[in-house]
């Protein structure tokens, strides 16, 4: 392990580490046609999306060419197997403690969600679980890779050996992440949890799962790094000071921090995919940087590096191809927590684009119509409240009325007859005086302005002379 680390923090380390074993040359057709079918995730957490048929048919004119789904829908794995589409399916995070338990669980679930479908739908990824660190539950995280094992097995029984299997992890897998040669997995997980799943990743010749996010890490610290570098943009750069590797944006930094962190734990060469990556379109009014212009930027930038030709790979592995999938299709508006969360989208419902994207990277980025000039690239200063969204459903803003005053007698005192906010007497303004003072109550306590889709924030008074709504500042 010493002589290794030394090999990684050399000043010719990179070229000399290079990440990319001659034994794996072989699988190297494979792996560029697969990282040059740009991917979509394909979520479906709204009340107002389209059909799978519809959907479907949306991937294809964007000329996606790879979907990802969040489950094993079987009329969507049915109407893909009409496409040319490559297909990852995924095991729901619930589900892992089963699979782990005996082969005969997880050879049922092959024999129900990819035999009846497999080869005509073009199945190549298989994703036990989804960001597992963030469940609480630490018998899934100790049980994904023996889940994953299992999987594989059954695959193998039916001949099946081109169907890869992973699990796609966050950035919070990382203790430390800049510079990237630093970087190093969380030392609560990485001997129990990432040192047998890079094993299995290795023997089994996959990939390593990353959902990489940049708009978290620029605007959680707007002032630490550029919007130009985290949305590909600008001669911005930044050299690592152990490597001297030159970074030109966040993504490759990012995943060179992944990278250096399995090369530490004895793995430099297993295979990296992207699996989530976008930028919010918008969010709430204190969420900076969320706007059509910085998405449309992010991901337009993203599919012409990624499907350049040769690849471009990242400073630590140069040349290297890596499947990416954008989030997400659609808006999902019925996706909890911040506004952003349910802002990822590149289409409406009815298929046409909050933005114009070319998921073959063949258009200049020249070539685009204008986009809409961003107006909150800078934190927003001043007073906000949170209202009940236009058309919100009567009998659920009643309800959501009786849970805001029900937490603390202070919330809906002015409510009281006889009170400022009384009148008028109705379950719209009861409601509207309710979840703003819920909210700005217990803002600082992670509550949103979101209320099962029934609220949204607003930047203009809703009170009145006589009832004071109680705002925040930001």
């Amino acid at each position: 392990f010493f002589l290794f680390t030394l090999v990684v923090f050399s000043s010719t380390s990179c070229s000399a580490v290079g990440f990319q074993h001659p034994h794996r040359y072989i699988q190297k057709k494979t792996m560029l046609e697969l990282a040059s079918k740009i991917g979509i995730n394909y979520g479906r957490q709204g009340n107002n999306l389209p059909s799978p048929y519809q959907s479907i048919n949306f991937i294809k004119l964007i000329k996606a060419g790879h979907v990802k789904l969040y489950d094993a829908d079987p009329e969507s794995l049915t109407l893909l197997s009409q496409t040319n589409l490559y297909v990852t399916i995924a095991v729901p995070t619930h589900q892992i403690t089963s699979l782990s338990a005996n082969q005969t669980t997880a050879e049922d679930w092959v024999k129900t969600n990819i035999l009846p479908y497999y080869p005509q739908t073009q199945i190549r990824f298989v994703l036990v679980g989804n960001e597992i660190l963030s469940v609480k539950d630490r018998n899934i995280t100790g049980n994904v890779v023996p889940a994953m094992r299992k999987i594989v097995n059954s695959l193998r029984a039916h001949g099946i050996h081109n169907i890869k299997v992973g699990t796609p992890l966050a950035m919070d897998s990382l203790r430390s992440t800049f510079p990237p040669s630093n970087s190093t997995f969380r030392g609560d997980i990485a001997l129990p949890l990432m040192l047998p799943l890079l094993k299995f990743l290795n023997g089994t010749n996959s990939y390593f799962f990353i959902n990489l996010q940049p708009y978290f890490r620029w605007s959680r610290n707007p002032n630490h790094t550029t919007l130009d570098f985290a949305l590909f943009q600008g001669n911005s750069t930044y050299t690592d000071p152990h490597t001297g590797l030159v970074y030109h944006n966040l993504v490759d930094q990012m995943l060179d921090s992944v990278i250096f962190a399995m090369t530490k734990l004895g793995y430099p060469y297993i295979r990296i995919a992207i699996s989530e990556t976008g930028w919010p379109n918008s969010g709430d009014i204190d969420e900076i940087g969320a706007n059509v212009f910085n998405a449309a930027t992010y991901n337009r930038n993203l599919i012409k590096k990624m499907t350049a030709t040769p690849p471009i790979g990242t400073p630590a592995r140069p040349g290297s191809p890596i499947p990416t999938f954008v989030f997400s299709l659609f808006n999902e508006n019925k996706k909890p927590g911040s506004g952003t969360q349910r802002h990822w989208g590149i289409l409406h419902p009815d298929g046409t684009p909050i933005y114009d994207i070319d998921f073959t990277g063949q258009k200049p980025l020249t070539g685009f119509n204008p986009l809409p000039k961003p107006t909150n690239n800078v934190p927003y200063k001043g007073q906000v409240w949170c209202v009940p969204v236009e058309g919100a459903n009567e009998t659920e803003l009643e309800e959501a009325l009786r849970m805001a005053c029900a937490r603390s007698n202070t919330t809906c005192a002015a409510l009281v007859p006889g009170r400022e906010c009384y009148e008028p007497v109705s379950v719209y303004w009861h409601a509207s005086y309710a979840l703003n003072s819920y909210w700005a109550q217990f803002r600082s306590q992670n509550v949103q302005c979101y209320f099962n889709g029934l609220a949204h924030e607003t930047t203009t008074n809703p009170g009145n002379d006589r009832c004071k709504f109680p705002s925040v500042t930001l």
